[in-house]
């Protein structure tokens, strides 16, 4: 989970290697880092969870915005119910996008700041105990190892120092040999430094030797260890990979509309709405409803008959509302509109396309009927514009 180094050569390979000393401490790191990644992810997809929440309230907006327009608007028939459920669909993803708001912060963000919890152990003065623990196991057993190193370098300082000293004695041998200018004497000391040169190398290289020994028995059980050591840390961060693979997942399927059934509803109503926009039905409806097939009182000749003036008493009036009261109950038949009506006049009814309500007398002459709704309301209606149910 931490960064990886970029390349570099065989040299500084070498000193960022593993086994170098104290170059486990990027491995103790990945707890810390693991930590902060948890912090940034509950930091990144909750503000993704406010990105869906606006989303959502402007798709309301929008839809609250418009629809007095366009329940309002000229259009009419499918075409309008067409229109109508482009709003009614932008609802419903409203609720959605909020229910996915809700999920990131509540589901996921919760389950991802519990697992962290459980998971990291602070220590008082700082840190992790989980880092501690692998710290501390690092460290011894890289201490002696470290300690053999230190040694080594320094014999192998010693050699290559005592090698340098016998490389420059036998050149200056070499330069007095068979030269006239340097006495016999002087030749004779500086073949002497020569050869003392000489033993000392072979001193110190035994003694290199040794050391190189010691360090190259000690090596596997180094290895051993720390990579023991190193195995505990990778099933820990193994554990920290799968945990947040299947909170990556979970965040995905709540975020992947396009596998969402109510998605997938609620574009397959608004493709079937518009796919059922038709032009014989809405042409019909208009004819029915502003044109020629509206029905209309045509002038007829009328007779001029007396009024007869009939005194009722208050016992007969009450037994006709009677009657009247069980033939609406007794007769009457359940229709459902199949177009929209606006009543024109106050004694006709007003319904929307799809509405049941009861006809209480048959049709008339010029192709009205009357009706109740089902809140009692009572009053004419073109007799073409509903079916039986």
């Amino acid at each position: 989970m931490s960064t990886v180094p970029a390349e570099t050569g065989p040299e500084d390979a070498n000193n960022q290697s593993f086994w170098m000393p104290g170059n486990y401490h990027r491995t103790v790191k990945r707890t810390e880092d693991a930590f902060q990644a948890c912090n940034d992810i509950q930091a990144c997809f909750q503000e993704r969870a406010r990105v869906e929440r606006q989303y959502a309230q402007q798709l309301s907006e929008w839809s609250t915005k418009w629809k007095p327009l366009v329940d309002t608007s000229p259009l009419y028939g499918s075409l309008l119910q067409a229109w109508q459920c482009f709003l009614s669909s932008a609802d419903r993803l409203s609720s959605l996008h909020s229910s996915i708001c809700r999920s990131l912060v509540s589901e996921d963000g919760d389950r991802i700041r519990t697992w962290q919890k459980e998971t990291f152990h602070k220590k008082i003065f700082g840190g992790f105990k989980e880092s501690q623990d692998f710290e501390t196991g690092f460290s011894r057993a890289q201490k002696p190892w470290a300690k053999r190193l230190k040694k080594l370098e320094k014999t192998r300082a010693a050699f290559h120092k005592a090698c340098r000293k016998e490389h420059m004695a036998r050149e200056r041998e070499a330069h007095a040999q068979g030269n006239p200018d340097i006495a016999i004497e002087k030749q004779r000391r500086i073949q002497e430094e020569t050869e003392l040169a000489h033993q000392e190398t072979e001193k110190v290289r035994a003694r290199y030797e040794k050391v190189f020994e010691e360090v190259s028995r000690y090596a596997p059980r180094y290895m051993e260890e720390m990579e023991s050591i190193f195995d505990q840390s990778q099933e820990e961060e193994r554990k920290r990979i799968s945990f947040l693979k299947q909170a990556f997942l979970s965040i995905h399927r709540h975020l992947d509309v396009t596998n969402n059934e109510s998605v997938k509803a609620v574009y397959n109503e608004l493709h079937d709405t518009l796919m059922s926009i038709s032009e014989q039905e809405d042409l019909r409806l208009w004819k029915n409803t502003h044109g020629p097939g509206m029905p209309t009182d045509w002038p007829q000749f009328q007779e001029w008959t007396a009024d007869k003036k009939h005194k009722r008493g208050k016992k007969e009036v009450e037994q006709k509302v009677a009657v009247m009261e069980r033939s609406v109950m007794i007769g009457g038949v359940r229709v459902r509109a199949l177009y929209d009506y606006v009543g024109q006049e106050t004694d006709e009814l007003s319904f929307k396309a799809g509405e049941d309500f009861l006809k209480i007398e048959d049709e008339d002459d010029q192709g009205w009927c009357r009706g109740m709704m089902d809140g009692g309301k009572e009053g004419l209606y073109p007799a073409n514009y509903v079916d039986v149910v």
